[in-house]
């Protein structure tokens, strides 16, 4: 019998039952929220379906589950990246069961594993979806992980641009936002960006400065 991998924290039966009935009642709550979709990168008329890596603030997540489960369009399926620790395996359960499988690891525990899952997830066609902030912050900053990986697969950066109209906002450190009952999720999926080759070294720093703007500018939540 395969030994599970130590550094990946899992749930006992108790703690996935709590994740279930948590997702149930989102569900419940998503029913009653309204959802627009912009689609300014035109990623619902790919013509040769290339994966993409999705970036969204990881405060924001539970807007894109809500696009996600009315307006993912037909396709390979997606991946979210998290954590190795316990929070990453509630979100890995979470994001479970609204058809979403998961890739664990983070920069500070099997982050090289994990990089070379993501890799051959992209390369099988699957789409990647990123916090760039999580699991730990800071807030609206973005890590190089992503950049890295799409410089890597050479496939594009896909921002992700969520406002609810009305929201609960947590006492944490990214103030994580829940919409309220009945409220509008706006999804804006931005233009792709596509990462160069070149940006290594000194002009790295710069490129990850660009996109971290272009995926701040038009924040009205803050």
């Amino acid at each position: 019998m395969a030994l599970k991998n130590p550094t990946i924290r899992e749930l006992d039966r108790r703690s996935k039952a709590l994740v279930w009935f948590a997702a149930l009642l989102l569900k419940l709550l998503f029913r009653t929220l309204r959802c627009e979709v912009k689609d300014e990168g035109g990623f619902f008329n790919q013509a040769d379906g290339r994966s993409v890596v999705a970036l969204v603030w990881h405060n924001r997540m539970l807007g894109l589950t809500v696009a996600f489960s009315r307006h993912y369009p037909s396709r390979k399926g997606a991946i979210v990246l998290t954590s190795a620790s316990r929070d990453g395996a509630y979100l890995a359960e979470f994001v479970q069961n609204f058809g979403v499988g998961a890739v664990r690891g983070s920069s500070s525990r099997r982050g090289s594993s994990a990089l070379l899952d993501l890799v051959r997830k992209l390369n099988e066609g699957y789409d990647i979806c990123i916090t760039p902030d999580g699991p730990r912050g800071p807030r609206y900053s973005l890590g190089p992980g992503a950049i890295l990986l799409s410089q890597l697969c050479q496939v594009p950066l896909m921002p992700l641009l969520i406002e609810y109209s009305a929201c609960w906002r947590l006492k944490s450190w990214d103030g994580f936002a829940i919409p309220k009952p009945f409220s509008k999720v706006e999804v804006t999926i931005m233009p792709f960006i596509e990462v160069s080759q070149s940006a290594r070294e000194g002009n790295f720093e710069s490129e990850r400065l660009r996109i971290e703007s272009i995926m701040t500018e038009r924040l009205r939540m803050r």
